[in-house]
């Protein structure tokens, strides 16, 4: 006979069903904007987009959050405030302007930052760099100017910035 709170017994309707909760159980999927992050690394992750491996966009790219290139963009990439970060996968034959650009992959085109540039050992840049810091690791390869700017200088002069300078 079933007694009512006895372990191992399960709750059944008078037919003689269990009983279900109103509300299906959360299953494996949640999207990523509800799922629980580490603190503070939610605001980063969530204001973040992602260009596929297989994705190529040709024009320009604007907007207000960050951005990840694992795929080909061909054009000019303006994402002022933000961070650009061109996966291992990534193709860039493009102008960049952002406030952090992170070079994993291969980028040909002027990379204007406001903040830094860092170019990690598997990256490849051809091109010039405005930002007020740069890094380049050992193994990454670098062909172009850098015009290092100090915080709130203003940007008046551009010819200067386009002639290039020996590394």
């Amino acid at each position: 006979m079933w007694k009512p709170n006895q372990p191992g017994s399960t709750p059944q309707s008078p037919n003689n069903e269990p009983n279900r909760p109103a509300t299906p159980a959360s299953g494996g999927f949640e999207p990523a904007a509800s799922r629980p992050a580490a603190p503070g690394a939610q605001s980063a992750a969530a204001e973040q987009a992602t260009i596929g491996k297989s994705l190529v966009v040709k024009g320009e790219v604007t907007g207000s959050e960050s951005l990840y290139i694992d795929g080909k963009v061909e054009g000019a990439i303006n994402l002022p405030g933000n961070r650009v970060t061109v996966g291992r996968n990534g193709q860039v034959a493009a102008n960049i302007s952002a406030r952090e650009v992170v070079v994993l992959g291969k980028v040909r085109g002027n990379i204007n930052a406001s903040d830094r540039v860092d170019i990690r050992s598997e990256g490849s840049l051809t091109g010039d760099v405005i930002a007020q810091r740069i890094s380049i690791e050992d193994g990454a390869f670098f062909k172009g100017g850098i015009d290092i700017r100090k915080p709130g200088s203003p940007d008046n002069k551009p010819s200067e910035a386009a002639k290039p300078v020996s590394v």
